[in-house]
């Protein structure tokens, strides 16, 4: 955790709050995607983190799937905005956030799987058709190569009728 949100909990405490963040699909030459395993009864989710102060999107998903993968990866394409409550997560201390989420495509430069952090304790690649369920429910179109063609925007569209009648 960064400064920045350890003096945030501890103004707040365990109580929800927005965290910008990032995730990263990041896939092998067979179209594979990487997911991570951090060993302590979580789910498994994509290589992802929070956006740092003063840091650009593009570069905090090069910084998180580096410090969870030990990949050097390039952003190539974003591939969808999320939040809302179906976003949010509580973490196994007790610290409740909500994630505003930018989701990107990343093509592998270099390195080996081997996390540079303590957060990892298994990766392993999933055919997109194969993939275990995730923390959070990312749609699964978005896994393969071909689903992912447009920016995907969540949100409900029966949320205008809702507001503006």
């Amino acid at each position: 955790m960064s400064e920045y949100y350890q003096k945030l909990r501890e103004k707040v405490g365990n109580e929800l709050i927005f965290m910008p963040s990032v995730a990263g699909i990041v896939r092998n030459k067979a179209g594979d995607v990487l997911l991570q395993n951090k060993g302590n009864g979580e789910k498994w989710s994509l290589p992802a983190g929070a956006i740092e102060l003063g840091e650009a999107p593009a570069e905090a998903v090069v910084r998180e799937v580096w410090e969870e993968t030990g990949l050097l990866v390039v952003p190539k394409k974003l591939l969808g905005v999320f939040g809302e409550k179906d976003y949010r997560y509580q973490y196994p201390n007790g610290h409740q956030v909500e994630y505003n989420i930018f989701m990107f495509d990343c093509e592998i430069q270099s390195g080996e799987l081997n996390p540079i952090d303590n957060e990892t304790a298994e990766l392993r690649y999933f055919s997109p058709d194969l993939m275990p369920e995730l923390a959070l429910p990312y749609p699964k179109h978005l896994f393969s190569l071909e689903g992912n063609a447009e920016l995907y925007f969540q949100w409900d569209e029966q949320w205008l009728t809702r507001i503006f009648k």
